[in-house]
């Protein structure tokens, strides 16, 4: 046991604890790595938020009285949609660039969005999955002044918010009035579909709401175009199935005229005994004997 004695001008007291002198050189050692540990974590978190929170590149931020930020990417020439942007952002303005589509996932991680602005642009494209990841927080969805010609439902999948799709070269057709009872839009936002062409030309939605024209049916074609394949397919089996029975008629006829000829090219049978029964339904009746054929019972014993 090791013993350490106190001399404080008192009697000689002996510690009851094993003591070792720390050095002074291996204190200043840990405290110095614990400090550079502790400064590595406080810097590691302060970048992590810093690029979760820091504006896009080329964008104006601004924080908002509720907390979000808003990032203001408008007229800048942006041919695409920047990646860097914050994920607490509720509002992002991309109106007045080059913009020609919106790729899958292309806001992913913005579940605070709000309001999202790519009015004025030049989209032609909303790929499936565009706005996925938004869901219920998106309220308003801008996307007025664009190239849109075909309505693409599979990009707007979970969106509930209201969507301004006026201004676009919209093609009516049978695949939109198929595809508009499959978003979860809310119903006004398709008001702002008006047909710019229509298939069939003919039916007259050109410049019009598709929406506000309940009584046109735009597959009306495509409906005439199945009957006529189903008619044609169903003609066509009705003609296979005869020709096969007059074929298979004939060859039965040429079979038994060829049988006919066959039995007359056979010798006739000279000397055949006739024979004097008389049938009826298959069974064979007895010939009746005259008086004279009878035997008698005399005969019996001869």
């Amino acid at each position: 046991m090791w013993t350490s004695t106190l001399n404080s001008g008192g009697p000689t007291e002996e510690c009851p604890f094993p003591t070792m002198p720390l050095p002074t050189d291996w204190l200043l050692r840990h405290s110095v790595v614990m400090c550079l540990l502790l400064h590595s974590l406080v810097l590691m978190t302060f970048c992590f938020h810093h690029a979760a929170t820091t504006c896009s590149n080329r964008c104006y931020c601004s924080e908002s009285e509720t907390g979000g930020k808003t990032v203001r990417c408008s007229n800048l020439q942006l041919t695409e949609i920047p990646l860097d942007i914050p994920n607490d952002t509720q509002r992002i303005y991309l109106d007045f660039n080059l913009l020609t589509s919106v790729p899958t996932n292309a806001f992913g991680g913005l579940s605070h969005l709000v309001e999202l602005d790519i009015s004025h642009n030049e989209l032609t494209q909303l790929e499936p999955g565009a706005f996925r990841g938004l869901g219920p927080s998106l309220q308003f969805l801008d996307l007025s002044s664009n190239k849109l010609v075909n309505f693409n439902p599979e990009a707007f999948d979970g969106l509930r918010a209201y969507a301004n799709l006026t201004n676009n070269p919209w093609h009516c057709d049978c695949n939109l009035q198929m595809a508009m009872p499959r978003v979860d839009l809310e119903p006004v936002s398709l008001t702002g579909i008006v047909c710019q062409t229509s298939d069939p030309e003919e039916i007259g939605v050109e410049g019009h709401s598709f929406l506000l024209k309940p009584d046109i049916d735009l597959c009306v074609v495509m409906k005439k175009t199945t009957d006529v394949a189903m008619l044609v397919v169903m003609f066509g089996w009705f003609t296979m199935v005869i020709s096969y029975l007059v074929y298979y008629v004939r060859a039965n006829q040429e079979d038994a005229r060829r049988h006919l000829e066959y039995l007359k090219s056979l010798p006739s049978r000279q000397g055949s005994v006739a024979c004097t029964y008389t049938v009826t339904i298959g069974v064979q009746e007895p010939k009746t004997e005259t008086a004279a054929e009878a035997p008698t019972f005399a005969n019996l014993f001869r």
